[in-house]
């Protein structure tokens, strides 16, 4: 099975989903059956490569929030993730672009670190605060991860990626994905938002034991054909 993520790592709601469904996938007893994916989703492909705004500012400009409400707002998004086991320090994030941070995702998905450089990022942006477009931040945590330094800087420098990251984009276009987290479950069904652990390891279930029922049965069906019966 396979559970691809749209997701943006200046999303907060994406971090605790992306917890949530950890969290599923422990108590999943075919959970080393299962594949994730991480796909790219830009909440503002526009943001700036340098930090220029605050996230109380943000929130009373976007939302229309009183700053009382947009306080407000922040501390509800911080006790979500504190109640899944996240150090969320949501109000003194360093907003930025985060389209590298998301190439830098797919280049440490070849040499088989994707899952952990997606959760390095989600805690960079979110706990320690750095500004994810900083292409020094970016390789330091690749180093962390035991990538190599320099290749690292001559990917982040080029256009790798670059393609693949589109391509991402435009799935989530074409299929109508207009907010992040989504998770898509093996291709069928689309779970958008932060969803519950119990309902993300519900679906993930009902959807791996319809898998067993179709493929059980295919064994079972006996057919003829133009060119002979099965045996």
């Amino acid at each position: 099975m396979k559970i691809e993520i749209w997701s943006d790592y200046a999303c907060p709601y994406c971090y605790i989903g992306k917890r949530n469904l950890e969290q599923a996938l422990l108590e999943f007893a075919r959970s080393d059956e299962i594949e994730v994916v991480f796909k790219v989703f830009e909440l503002d492909p526009h943001a700036s490569k340098e930090v220029t705004t605050k996230t109380q500012d943000r929130i009373e400009r976007k939302y229309g929030k009183s700053p009382i409400e947009a306080k407000q707002m922040i501390d509800h998004i911080v006790n979500m993730a504190a109640k899944v086991g996240l150090d969320m320090r949501y109000d003194s994030v360093q907003y930025t672009n985060t389209f590298d941070a998301h190439r830098l995702t797919k280049y440490a998905e070849t040499k088989g670190k994707g899952t952990q450089m997606s959760e390095s990022l989600f805690r960079a942006y979110f706990t320690n605060n750095l500004p994810l477009a900083e292409h020094e931040q970016l390789i330091n945590i690749a180093v962390e991860l035991g990538l190599d330094r320099d290749d690292t800087k001559a990917m982040l420098e080029s256009d790798a990626f670059v393609q693949e990251s589109r391509e991402d984009e435009a799935l989530a276009n074409n299929a109508g994905i207009r907010s992040v987290p989504c998770f898509l479950i093996d291709g069928k069904e689309a779970l958008l938002g932060a969803q519950p652990k119990d309902y993300l390891l519900k679906t993930i279930e009902m959807h791996w034991a319809e898998k067993e029922v179709t493929k059980d049965g295919g064994e079972d069906v006996l057919v003829c054909g133009s060119e002979g019966c099965a045996i």
